[in-house]
């Protein structure tokens, strides 16, 4: 369920461009995302940074682009968010010697400090890429195959990276599993 909620704005907004328009679902967008955030808080008393930034970003650049009926803006609102998201990795990282992503999934991941490095360049990386990808589709394509990548593209890549990434860590998983007795 907690999914399909991450993913109902990007949803709604592909539904309503395939029958409305960008600027039509761009104020889809918009409106889902606030319902989005705003049951969040309802259910959960909590919205996460993250969350509060992407609800800024969607405002931000969905409203230029609904005021200035320029699409561009919208198709700058992935990268932002994207680079928005690896900056902040890579800022813990190098600047304040801290590893954001440990100190948010430590507590679900035991792994060595090694790893946990490693996993956060690897995410650093896959913004940084996922940005300039996100850029290229949008301005040396037509809009429909934007938006398609936006929803199809864009989440194929994250899953194939969030299972390299499974495999990768699994050899730092411990097994509940007893060795066999000889």
């Amino acid at each position: 369920m907690k999914l399909l909620l991450d993913f109902f704005p990007i949803i709604l907004f592909f539904v309503a461009f395939k029958f409305a328009g960008i600027y039509a679902a761009t104020g889809v967008a918009i409106v889902a995302t606030i319902a989005q955030i705003a049951w969040i808080r309802h259910s959960t008393g909590k919205v996460e940074p993250l969350q509060w930034i992407s609800l800024g970003v969607i405002v931000l650049f969905g409203g230029a682009t609904i005021l200035l009926h320029n699409e561009t803006f919208i198709k700058w609102k992935p990268t932002v968010l994207y680079w928005l998201m690896g900056g902040a990795l890579l800022a813990g990282q190098v600047i304040f010697r801290k590893n954001l992503l440990k100190t948010v999934m430590g507590s679900q991941l035991e792994l060595p400090d090694n790893a946990w490095r490693v996993t956060n360049w690897m995410w650093i990386a896959f913004f940084a890429v996922m940005g300039v990808v996100n850029l290229w589709v949008a301005f040396n394509f037509d809009t429909d195959t934007w938006v398609n990548f936006k929803l199809f593209g864009g989440m194929g890549l994250m899953v194939v990276f969030i299972i390299g990434q499974a495999l990768y860590l699994s050899r730092y998983m411990k097994s509940d599993e007893a060795p066999p007795n000889p």
